[in-house]
C-alpha cells in the first residue's frame, strides 16, 4: 500500500469553517500526514523489523493526537484517556524496539498533563501543593 506524501486540501478547507478549531486541526492533520508518511517504509526481508517499523509511527500518531486532544479538548474523560494512550502507546514503542534488538531513544519523562492552550501561556510551573518537590 503506498500512500502519497501528497498534503490534503481537505484539512485547510475544515479549518476555515471551524476557526475555533483551526489549531487542533492543523495539529492533528500534521500527526496524520507524518504517521502515514513514516508508515510507508520499505520491506527488508525480515517480517518482525518490517511490522516494528509501520507500527512504531502508527502508535506515535495516536500519542501526537492523544497530545493534541490534551492541548484542546474539555472533556475530562476524553483528556484522561488520552494521557493513558500516550503512556501505553509508548510502552508499546519500546517493547516492540526491543523485541528486535533497536536500541531505545534517551528516555524522556513522560507527560502526565499537556497544559491546555490557555494554560501554555504561563511558563512558571504551578506552586505544588504537597509541600514537597517531584
Amino acid at each position: 500500500m503506498h500512500m502519497s506524501g501528497k498534503p490534503d486540501a481537505g484539512h485547510q478547507h475544515t479549518a476555515d469553517r471551524f476557526p475555533e478549531e483551526a489549531p487542533f486541526l492543523k495539529e492533528n492533520a500534521a500527526a496524520m500526514d507524518k504517521m502515514m508518511a513514516d508508515m510507508d517504509a520499505a520491506p527488508t526481508g525480515d517480517v518482525d523489523k518490517d511490522f516494528v517499523a509501520m507500527m512504531v509511527p502508527h502508535h506515535q500518531g495516536a500519542i501526537d493526537m492523544a497530545k493534541a486532544v490534551l492541548r484542546y479538548g474539555k472533556n475530562e474523560q476524553l483528556r484522561r484517556l488520552a494521557q493513558e494512550i500516550i503512556v501505553t502507546q509508548q510502552q508499546e514503542i519500546a517493547a516492540m524496539r526491543l523485541a528486535v534488538g533497536e536500541p531505545l531513544p534517551p528516555s524522556a519523562p513522560s507527560p502526565t498533563q499537556i497544559p491546555t492552550a490557555g494554560e501554555a501561556a504561563s511558563a512558571e510551573p504551578a506552586p505544588s501543593h504537597h509541600g514537597h518537590v517531584n
